[in-house]
């Protein structure tokens, strides 16, 4: 497949999104990153497990600075396994399901991670809670054959581990910010879910 082939399947998948700005940078990065990845006969699926462990290894050494290292290599296997499965035409139903678990799963060591920077169990467990219950609604919204589920709030995936980032970063420079970057992304995350519960509602209810 080539890199036009992609973004235009890329788009397809996503509903007719455009290719455009940081969006098509990163894709850019994501096909050249699984084109190398061909190589070595890696499965989509396998890089989506490896990203598992990776979360695993993020909680195990947190808070230390491997841990940041080992959060950015789980978020690059999450980003790369679904452009290795489309450029080798080994997408499937079963590898979106893999996929769509392992993030949950991943997530839920990022509440240890989280709790290990100095963030309240309180928040970090509310951020696990309401995003889980986010990402529930829009697959259980799209199993019902609601198909447009594809709202981005301002506490998506990224964002969540974005935060986890900056908490681990500003541990390691001794900077006292991890319960404030908790609470603040507990209450975005919170208002994000309910965003998504809103949107779903109104669309079931047509």
């Amino acid at each position: 497949m080539k890199r036009d082939e992609f973004y235009v399947a890329w788009s397809a998948l996503h509903g007719g999104a455009q290719i455009r700005g940081i969006v098509k940078w990163w894709l850019s990065i994501s096909f050249v990153s699984a084109r190398f990845l061909t190589q070595f006969r890696i499965s989509p699926n396998a890089l989506t497990l490896i990203g598992v462990l990776a979360a695993v290894l993020t909680w195990l050494t947190s808070p230390g600075p491997w841990a940041i290292a080992w959060l950015v290599f789980s978020l690059a296997c999450d980003g790369v396994d679904g452009t290795l499965a489309m450029i080798t035409g080994k997408s499937s139903r079963w590898g979106a399901t893999l996929d769509a678990t392992a993030d949950r799963i991943a997530e839920a060591f990022w509440v240890g991670a989280f709790i290990a920077v100095g963030v309240s169990v309180q928040s970090a467990l509310i951020i696990w809670i309401a995003a889980a219950t986010q990402e529930y609604v829009r697959a259980r919204a799209g199993g019902l054959g609601m198909r447009q589920i594809g709202i981005v709030t301002v506490a998506e995936r990224p964002m969540r581990a974005s935060a986890l980032c900056i908490a681990l970063v500003a541990h390691n420079l001794n900077l006292l910010w991890a319960p404030g970057i908790g609470f603040v992304m507990a209450v975005i995350q919170v208002l994000s879910c309910i965003t998504v519960l809103n949107f779903a509602f109104q669309q079931m209810s047509k």
